[in-house]
Parts: C-alpha cells; structure tokens; sequence
C-alpha cells in the first residue's frame, strides 16, 4: 500500500508537466503529492512494510517531484541568478553524497535525516508562499537550510556515521 501511495505521487508529479504553473489544478495536484508524501512512509511503518526499496522509490519519488516543480516553476518566477546558482551548487553536493555513497558502500545510500525532512517541508511549503513573500528571501533560507542538510549528509556518509 504505502509503494502504492509512492507511486501515486509520481503520477500527480507528472500530471504537473500539463497543467498551467500556479493553475488552481497545478496547486491541488502539487499538494496531493505532498500529501503522499507524508502518508508512504507512515502507512509503511504502519504495516510493518518499510524497507529499503520503499525508501529508495520513495526518494526517487520526491526527485522526480522537485525536477518538475524546477521545470514548472522557475521559468514562471524569474528567480534571481544567485538563487539558481545556488540551486546547482545545491544539487551538485547531493549529487556527490550519492556517489561517494555509492564508491564507498558499494550500494545507494540514502539517508533521511531530520535537516533532510525539514528541508523537504521548507521545500513543498515554498511555492505555496510565492505570492506572499519575496522569493529572494524565502528561497535564501531554504537554500540555507538544504545547504546545511546537504553538507551534513555528506558529512555522515563519508564518515561512515550512516
């Protein structure tokens, strides 16, 4: 049931590409797969289901979920240039954590830590707030708070603290 919901997000996330960004039907697809993402893992852990490919859909899930809201929403906001470099260097980070996990453990670590589940609500909250506060202020305390998670996971993988 909880792959299910995994899945269900990946199909609203899909669903964004087609509709207008800000659209009332782009908002409660969006809001749908962030519900689901709050309910896999807790439907998993309470079915007793969890397991690792569970949790590797899971973020492959909320990837594909980011990528489309990159796609959908940085064209309509004309964020600022530091903001998307900053979003790179952002990715550029995760991208190595994944690799060196993976050169390390010889297997895709992936780690949910409490600063990797704050950023993701900062992250899903986000766009719901574009219309009420400035995006250079809002996006510079969640690239904050995802640079600080980022660096931390890498941090834990490389020491071996996972």
């Amino acid at each position: 049931m909880a792959n299910l919901i995994t899945f269900l997000r990946i199909l609203c996330s899909m669903a964004l590409l087609f509709c207008p960004v800000f659209s009332p039907a782009f908002y409660a697809l969006y809001i749908m797969a962030g519900v689901s993402d709050m309910a896999d893992g807790a439907v998993a852990r309470k079915t007793g289901t969890a397991g690792e490919f569970g949790s590797k859909f899971d973020t492959a899930a909320d990837f594909i979920l980011v990528v489309v809201c990159l796609i959908k929403i940085i064209p309509a906001i004309h964020a600022p240039s530091w903001l998307i470099i900053w979003i790179i260097v952002i990715a550029v980070i995760k991208a190595v954590n994944l690799i060196s996990g993976y050169v390390m453990r010889k297997k895709m670590i992936v780690l949910h830590t409490a600063m990797n589940k704050v950023t993701g609500m900062l992250l899903f909250v986000l766009p719901l707030t574009l219309t009420a506060i400035d995006l250079k202020y809002s996006g510079a305390v969640v690239s904050a708070v995802a640079t600080f998670a980022a660096i931390q996971e890498g941090h834990l993988i490389r020491t071996g603290t996972v």
